[in-house]
C-alpha cells in the first residue's frame, strides 16, 4: 500500500520524536529519585561547610605545627577568638534581617573609655559598658526605623565615625587605664584551662540560639529577612523587630568592649579598629546570607573560630600577617560560592518536590 504524503510526514515526525526521546533518556544522569537524593546530600554538606572548613584548617595546623594543640596555645586561641565571636553573634542578628552594623568597632572603643571613667565599682563599670553599646544600637535602629533611612550601611557608617569621634573627645585622644578587678577577671582569667571570655561566648551563644530557634521573636527575624514586605502584610511588627536587633547588636559590641578593656586594663579611643570587618567576615564564613533570612549561631561560632585558627596557626608558623589577610579573604569568596551552590541545590529540590506533588 502506498502512503499518502501526509501519512508519511506524520510517521517520519513520529520516528524523529522517538529518537529525540530516546536520546533525552540516555542523557539523563539517573532516575529522578537518585538526582533528588544527591541534591539532598550535597545540600547537607554545604550547610555543614563552616564546620568542615574549621575541621580541615585545624587538622592542617595540627600537622604543620607541634605547638598548635598545646594547652597554652588553645587558651590563647580562646582569648583571641572570644572578642570576634561576641561581635559576630550580634552582627548575625542584624544580617539575618538584611542589615549590617559597621559601628561595632567604634562602640568597642567608646564603651571601654566610658567604662574606665565610670568609677571603681565593677558592677557599675560593666553596666556602663553594656548600656553604652545598647544605646548606640538604639540610635542606629531609631534612625533606620523612625527616620525612614532604610540603608543600614550608610547609617552605621555615619555612626562609626561619630562614635569614634566621641571616644576621642571624651578621652582627649589618650588611653585611660585602671579598671576594677571584676572587669579584669572577665577579660583575662581562666576557669581551669578554659578562658572566662570563652565561657561568656558559650553563654551568649546559647542565649542567641534559644532566642532564634525557640521564640516567636526568632521566627520573626527569619521571616523579615526572607521577605520584609510579606512580613508586614501578615502583621509582624517589622519596625520594633529591627530596633530590637540593632540594640542587641550594640549590646554585644559593648560586651566585646568589656573584654578588650579587661585584657588591657585600659580604655583606648583607638581600640576595636576593623573589628567590625572581622565580625562580618565571621558571619559570612559561617554561611549566613547578606540577603537575609539564613544563618545559624553554631556556624557563626565556627566562622569566628576559623578566623582565629588561621591567624593563630600562621603566627605559629612565623608566616607574615599579609598572608593571613589573603587566606581570610579567600575563605570569604569560598563562602559566597557555597551560598550560591546552596541556592541552586535548594531550587533543584523545590522543583523536584513540585513535580512529585503533581504526580
Amino acid at each position: 500500500m502506498i502512503e499518502s504524503p501526509h501519512a508519511a510526514s506524520r510517521n517520519a515526525a513520529g520516528r524523529r520524536g522517538c529518537r529525540v526521546s530516546a536520546l533525552a533518556d540516555e542523557a539523563r544522569p539517573g532516575p529522578p529519585g537518585s538526582r533528588e537524593q544527591a541534591a539532598r546530600v550535597g545540600l547537607r554538606v554545604v550547610q555543614a561547610g563552616p564546620v568542615l572548613i574549621l575541621a580541615v584548617v585545624a587538622l592542617a595546623m595540627t600537622v604543620l605545627s607541634p605547638f598548635f594543640l598545646t594547652e597554652r596555645n588553645l587558651t590563647n586561641l580562646g582569648f583571641q577568638t572570644s572578642i570576634v565571636a561576641v561581635l559576630a553573634l550580634g552582627q548575625l542578628l542584624v544580617i539575618l534581617t538584611r542589615g549590617i552594623d559597621l559601628s561595632v568597632g567604634s562602640v568597642v572603643a567608646l564603651s571601654g573609655v566610658l567604662g574606665v571613667m565610670a568609677g571603681d565599682s565593677g558592677v557599675l563599670v560593666v553596666a556602663c559598658m553594656a548600656l553604652t553599646g545598647a544605646l548606640v544600637g538604639a540610635v542606629n535602629g531609631l534612625v533606620l526605623v523612625k527616620g525612614r533611612i532604610m540603608n543600614p550601611f550608610i547609617v552605621t557608617l555615619g555612626t562609626l565615625s561619630i562614635v569614634r569621634g566621641v571616644a576621642l573627645v571624651v578621652s582627649d585622644a589618650q588611653t585611660v587605664s585602671g579598671l576594677p578587678p571584676l572587669v579584669q577577671t572577665l577579660g583575662t582569667d581562666k576557669a581551669g584551662p578554659i578562658p572566662v571570655p570563652a565561657l561568656l561566648v558559650a553563654v551568649l551563644a546559647v542565649l542567641a540560639w534559644v532566642l532564634l530557634a525557640r521564640t516567636q521573636w526568632g521566627r520573626w527575624i527569619y521571616a523579615v529577612g526572607g521577605d520584609p514586605d510579606a512580613a508586614r502584610r501578615v502583621g509582624i511588627p517589622v519596625g520594633r523587630l529591627l530596633l530590637s536587633v540593632y540594640v542587641l547588636c550594640g549590646l554585644a559590641a559593648g560586651i566585646a568592649g568589656l573584654l578588650v578593656a579587661g585584657r588591657t586594663d585600659a580604655g583606648s579611643p583607638t581600640a576595636g579598629q576593623l573589628l567590625e570587618l572581622d565580625a562580618i567576615t565571621a558571619v559570612i564564613i559561617g554561611g549566613a546570607s547578606f540577603f537575609g533570612g539564613r544563618g545559624s549561631v553554631a556556624n557563626v561560632i565556627a566562622g569566628a573560630l576559623i578566623i582565629g585558627v588561621i591567624r593563630n596557626g600562621l603566627n605559629l608558623l612565623d608566616v607574615t600577617p599579609f598572608w593571613q589577610s589573603i587566606a581570610v579573604g579567600a575563605l570569604v569568596i569560598l563562602s559566597l560560592e557555597l551560598d550560591v551552590l546552596r541556592g541552586q541545590l535548594e531550587q533543584r529540590l523545590r522543583v523536584a518536590g513540585a513535580r512529585s506533588a503533581e504526580a
